[in-house]
């Protein structure tokens, strides 16, 4: 069982020791992605921004295993406020276009950095 390390600079790089996905078997399993803007390395301001920063950078990571939001089997969403979860469900439906994956969506009390979302996914090569 190979398993290749995927790393694209068109998401923010770790805040911790892990990496930004995995391939391994024909599946992507995709790291948490924050809120994080990569062209200004921050966080975005707002919910809204930091879900849609978070979609963004859990498709450059896709795009860099050889796949694309098409492919995601499996996501599951951390928000910080679950008020925030119309908001975040708004943002996140506009990368599926219909073709959801399964999902789960839980509050946590804290995300690194101070984030108010984070994203990752599982998905078939």
């Amino acid at each position: 069982m190979a398993k290749e390390i995927i790393f694209t600079p068109d998401a923010p790089k770790a805040v911790g020791p892990y990496v930004q996905a995995i391939k391994s078997n024909g599946m992507v399993y995709c790291s948490g992605q924050l809120g994080i803007d990569v062209e200004a390395g921050s966080l975005a301001e707002g919910v809204e921004a930091q879900a849609h920063c978070s979609m963004k950078n859990l498709g450059a990571v896709l795009k860099a295993a050889g796949c694309c939001y098409k492919n995601v089997v499996k996501t599951l969403i951390f928000l910080t406020d679950m008020n925030d979860f119309a908001a975040v469900n708004k943002v996140y439906e506009s990368y599926f276009g219909g073709d959801f994956p399964a999902r789960s969506c839980v509050q946590v009390a804290k995300l690194p950095l101070g984030g108010l979302v984070e994203i990752e996914c599982v998905a078939e090569v």
